[in-house]
C-alpha cells in the first residue's frame, strides 16, 4: 500500500524494525484497521516521517544497527515536522532504564516484547485517537482564534472610522494610511506578528479626536490658536480612551500610535516634545503614513497633491519631521503602497 492511499478515516501506522518478521507479525495484526508501512533502519524511518503526509503514529524498536530506536525519536522529536507524531517503543529490551530512557525521549508508551496483541491493539489504538483528537482541538482553537482576531479588526477599524468621523476624512483613509504603515515598516521589522498587531492598531491613531468639541473639528476657516491648542491635545484624549489596562500587543501599539503619532523626529511635535529614538518605532511609522495619505489625498479644502510633490516634500522633512532611518524603507515601500492607494481610493471604502 503506498501514502496516497491514505484518506481522512485510514490512520498510517510505520513500523520500524531492523528483522523482517517482527514486522510482519504487527502487520497481521494491525492491517485490518490502519494503513501499515514499515522501515528497516532509523534513518528509513526518518525520511519517511518527514514526507507528506506523515505517518499517524510509529512503532519503534530499540536495538537497531546504526541509529538505535532512541536516537530516531529523539531526530523526530527535535524537527518540528515530525514532533507531533506519537511514538510508541516496541522492544525486547524491556528493563525499566530503558523504559525510563524512552519516555525522556519522547515516547508516549513502551510495550515489551514479546507482544501481547490486545496490548499492543489497545495502545495504537488510544493514542491514534489521541493525537487525532488533539489535532482537531488545535484546528478549533486556530479557527477561534482567527475569528476573534478578525473580529478585533473589525470592532478596532469602526473604533477609527469613529475618530475620523467628525474630520474631513474618508474610511479610504485608514485602510490606506494602516496598510502604508505595515508596508514601510515590513523593510525595517520581519516580525509578521507585529506587523499584523501594527495594521489592526494603526486605525486608531486619531481615536482622540471623538473628545474634540465640533465647534473645532467641523469649523471650515482656520483654527485660532486657542482653537488648536485645543486641537493638540488628542493624543492624550486618545491615549485615555484606550486606557491603562493590561493591554494586549495590538492595543499597546495602539496606545502608542494614538499618544505619538504628533510628534516629531526634531522634538517640535506634540504632545511631549520627543525627540528622535525615544518616540515608538510605531508611531514614527504612522506619523509618516499619515502625511503621505494626507498630502496625497483629495479634502474640501485642498487639492490631492501629485505622488511626486509629496514624496519630495516628505524628503526634505526627513531628519526634522520624520525618522532618517525611514528614508531608504519609505522609498523601497511606494511600489506597494500606490497599489494600495488605488485600491482604496475615496469613494470605495
Amino acid at each position: 500500500m503506498s501514502w496516497k492511499n491514505k484518506t481522512n478515516d485510514d490512520a498510517t501506522v510505520l513500523v520500524v524494525d531492523d528483522a523482517i518478521e517482527n514486522i510482519m507479525i504487527i502487520e497481521a495484526l494491525l492491517e485490518q484497521e490502519y494503513c501499515i508501512f514499515s522501515a528497516e533502519n532509523g534513518q528509513r524511518a526518518i525520511d519517511i516521517c518527514l514526507s507528506s503526509p506523515p505517518p499517524d503514529l510509529v512503532l519503534l524498536d530499540v536495538v537497531m544497527p546504526g541509529l538505535s530506536g532512541f536516537d530516531v525519536c529523539r531526530r523526530l522529536k527535535s524537527d518540528p515536522r515530525s514532533a507531533k507524531i506519537p511514538v510508541i517503543f516496541v522492544t525486547s529490551n524491556s528493563d525499566k532504564e530503558a523504559e525510563v530512557q524512552g519516555f525522556k525521549e519522547g515516547a508516549v508508551d513502551f510495550i515489551p516484547k514479546p507482544i501481547d496483541n490486545n496490548v499492543l491493539k489497545a495502545r495504537v489504538n488510544t493514542h491514534i485517537n489521541l493525537s487525532k483528537a488533539e489535532r482537531l482541538l488545535e484546528i478549533k482553537v486556530q479557527q477561534r482564534t482567527e475569528a476573534l482576531v478578525q473580529t478585533q479588526s473589525e470592532v478596532l477599524y469602526a473604533l477609527g472610522r469613529a475618530g475620523e468621523y467628525k474630520d474631513n476624512e474618508t474610511g479610504a483613509h485608514v485602510h490606506r494610511m494602516s496598510r502604508y504603515a505595515n508596508i514601510i515598516a515590513s523593510k525595517v521589522i520581519q516580525n509578521k506578528e507585529w506587523l499584523e498587531s501594527l495594521l489592526i492598531a494603526a486605525p486608531l491613531h486619531d481615536i482622540g479626536k471623538i473628545g474634540i468639541p465640533d465647534a473645532i473639528m467641523l469649523k471650515e476657516g482656520p483654527l485660532d490658536a486657542n482653537e488648536w491648542e485645543v486641537m493638540k491635545t488628542h493624543p492624550q484624549v486618545g491615549d485615555e480612551i484606550i486606557g491603562n489596562q493590561n493591554h494586549s500587543g495590538v492595543m499597546l501599539l495602539a496606545k502608542e500610535i494614538a499618544y505619538g503619532h504628533h510628534e516629531k523626529w526634531d522634538g517640535s511635535g506634540y504632545p511631549l516634545g520627543l525627540i528622535g529614538e525615544d518616540i515608538p518605532f510605531s508611531a514614527r511609522v504612522v506619523a509618516l503614513a499619515d502625511v503621505f495619505d494626507a498630502l496625497t489625498s483629495e479634502r474640501p479644502y485642498k487639492e490631492a497633491w501629485s505622488v511626486e510633490k509629496a514624496v519630495s516634500c516628505i524628503d526634505e522633512s526627513f531628519g526634522q519631521h520624520f525618522d532618517p532611518g525611514l528614508t531608504k524603507p519609505f522609498h523601497e515601500a511606494l511600489p506597494e503602497m500606490l497599489v494600495v492607494k488605488e485600491a482604496f481610493r475615496d469613494g470605495r471604502d
